[in-house]
């Protein structure tokens, strides 16, 4: 039995207003996100027995996304931001027949975070959104995993380092790692995306060498 077996049945017999998000029961849709025993988890993937129930068991609603009814919040903040990223541009073919060239493990690199079931739990867990509410300049560990899914895609072309420090805010993270520790897909959020993508700033926009290599170029 897990979390969600239990809401269903308190749903059915003791309150059935209750309001609940799930879809798929099967740790892939990411629906039903909550906190258990303060813990940012998916109702549907945490066991009973996997938790101490000699003591009164606490579910509530993801704290960083405003309440709409009972363990329903209001996660639509997060499509928004998702519009925003600059999508996928791939440079023109390598070959006559309209083909592309690329390399396996140039695949392999991005295909860990196209695992990602768009949960929120980290978003959720992020104390730059959860504790300080800088929604209007951080996108998110999320984000910043999607943005990396670009950035790295061994086709794509296009430039997103300028929004990444001036609007995305990737500079606020300071590597707690709270993110990979909560993601229920267990995507090495912190080292394989976001870590990268800093690094890729600063080279950019702080590393003295390229600004006074740009200076002569321009």
């Amino acid at each position: 039995m897990v979390v969600l077996d239990a809401v269903h049945d308190i749903q059915a017999d003791q309150a059935p207003d209750m309001a609940v998000r799930w879809n798929c029961k099967a740790g892939k849709c990411g629906s039903c996100s909550a906190e258990i025993n303060g813990k940012p988890r998916l109702m549907c993937m945490t066991r009973l027995d996997a938790i101490d129930l000699s003591q009164p068991v606490t579910v509530e609603p993801m704290k960083t996304f405003p309440l709409i009814k009972d363990l329903v919040t209001d996660v639509s903040w997060n499509y928004q931001i998702k519009k925003a990223v600059k999508p996928f541009k791939p440079r023109p073919p390598d070959a006559p027949d309209g083909t592309w060239r690329i390399q396996q493990r140039e695949v392999d690199r991005v295909q860990e975070f196209r695992k990602c079931i768009e949960c929120f739990l980290c978003q959720d867990v992020c104390h730059i959104l959860r504790d300080h509410h800088l929604h209007d300049g951080f996108i998110g560990p999320r984000f910043l995993l999607y943005a990396a899914a670009l950035e790295m895609h061994p086709l794509d072309v296009e430039d997103r380092l300028k929004d990444l420090k001036d609007r995305d805010g990737v500079g606020y993270c300071n590597i707690t790692r709270c993110c990979t520790k909560v993601c229920p897909e267990h995507i090495t959020i912190t080292e394989n995306a976001i870590i990268p993508l800093k690094e890729r700033v600063v080279d950019r926009f702080y590393d003295p060498l390229t600004r006074l290599l740009r200076v002569f170029r321009s």
